[in-house]
């Protein structure tokens, strides 16, 4: 593989004080800082991650966060938390010398960084759906801070934000085992996510009843969708619908390499979706709402197939059969794997070294 050259950087990286870099679990931003991280330091460039302790791989990381704040997660000591996080890691990035920080930690780290008057130029990814409120703001803060948006339809969903590029998270396909052949799958499909109606496992449930066909439910259950838990899908559980509370690591490998399909079947606009690339790069297909950034994610007939409603899933089960499965973990490792996410950040970090500069010279 060939790389742009690009200068050797000093590069911050800041996510959250909740999990470590890796996450043992849970912990999306920070698989992704752990994915960019070490991908940006095998370039040669010298990476220092700021977040929770724990943090480990082969970049510098400083704890600022001990490890028993996670369980205040949700509770009334998050946001102090937090707060105290941000100061410390903005005064950690203020006193070292970096050329770039990228902030991963949501719209206080971006409060704080437009405020704060740093030498080095900071880049944010935002990682979650935006409301127009939001949009409001990132507006206003969108010259001193260099937006990044993780899809299109993240974009999408804010108008007149100025973003300084798209960037899809990545993972790291060596994680997985896929299965490529058709006769070495399982006969069950899998719906990997957190169990909310935003999810839409009660049209996975339909599409798979009415196909007949066994179907694992993995995702804990949202704190806010208990009723939906009691009334939508634990009275559908059997023999033939199936739930793995928490699933991860080998296990969440094989779950999904050995399903004949993902079903994600949202019904909202999700702005991402890893758990569909996580299955194609496992050599299993994705039957999903094109809604959200499943259409960026998703290449019909090459690693999956784009459904409108329980109908168009089940016809979309019975084409399955026209995917190459070895082509569909080939492509999705390709598109979402950590070379083609860290030659995107290395892109927007010198653009934002360079306009700093060229603001900073004085004028003649």
């Amino acid at each position: 593989m060939f790389y742009i050259h690009v200068e050797r950087r000093r590069i911050a990286i800041i996510v959250s004080p909740w999990y470590p870099v890796p996450p043992s679990g849970y912990g999306g931003i920070e698989l992704m800082a752990y994915n960019l991280g070490r991908e940006l330091a095998n370039r040669g460039h010298q990476v220092t991650i700021l977040g929770g302790q724990g943090s480990r791989g082969p970049f510098e990381s400083l704890a600022l966060a001990p490890e028993s704040w996670t369980s205040q997660l949700g509770t009334l000591d998050e946001l102090p938390r937090q707060n105290l996080f941000l100061y410390r890691a903005y005064e950690t990035v203020r006193r070292r010398a970096f050329d770039i920080i990228h902030d991963n930690s949501g719209l206080t780290g971006i409060l704080v960084a437009a405020q704060a008057r740093l030498q080095a130029p900071v880049v944010a990814t935002l990682h979650g759906a935006l409301r127009e409120s939001e949009g409001d703001f990132l507006r206003t803060v969108a010259r001193q801070v260099h937006l990044v948006a993780i899809s299109r339809a993240q974009q999408a969903m804010v108008a007149g934000v100025e973003w300084r590029g798209v960037v899809h998270n990545a993972i790291d396909p060596a994680e997985y085992s896929p299965v490529t052949k058709p006769e070495e799958k399982e006969n069950y499909l899998v719906s990997l996510a957190r169990i909310n109606p935003d999810k839409g496992q009660h049209v996975a449930i339909e599409v798979a009843k009415r196909l007949n066909v066994p179907l694992v439910l993995a995702g804990k259950v949202d704190a806010t969708a208990q009723r939906y838990f009691e009334e939508k899908i634990k009275p559908n559980l059997n023999r033939q619908v199936t739930w793995r509370e928490n699933v991860q690591g080998q296990e969440k490998a094989k779950l999904l390499a050995h399903a004949k399909a993902l079903l994600f079947p949202i019904q909202w606009e999700e702005p991402f979706g890893m758990a569909m690339v996580e299955a194609m790069v496992s050599g299993t297909p994705v039957i999903a709402s094109p809604r959200g950034a499943a259409p960026e994610i998703v290449e019909p007939g090459v690693t999956g197939f784009l459904a409108r409603d329980a109908d168009e899933m089940v016809a979309a089960y019975e084409r399955l059969k026209e995917i190459d499965l070895a082509r569909c973990a080939e492509v999705a490792a390709k598109r979402f794997g950590p070379a083609r996410m860290a030659d995107g950040y290395e892109s927007i970090y010198e653009r934002a070294i360079e306009q700093s500069r060229y603001s900073e010279q004085p004028l003649s």
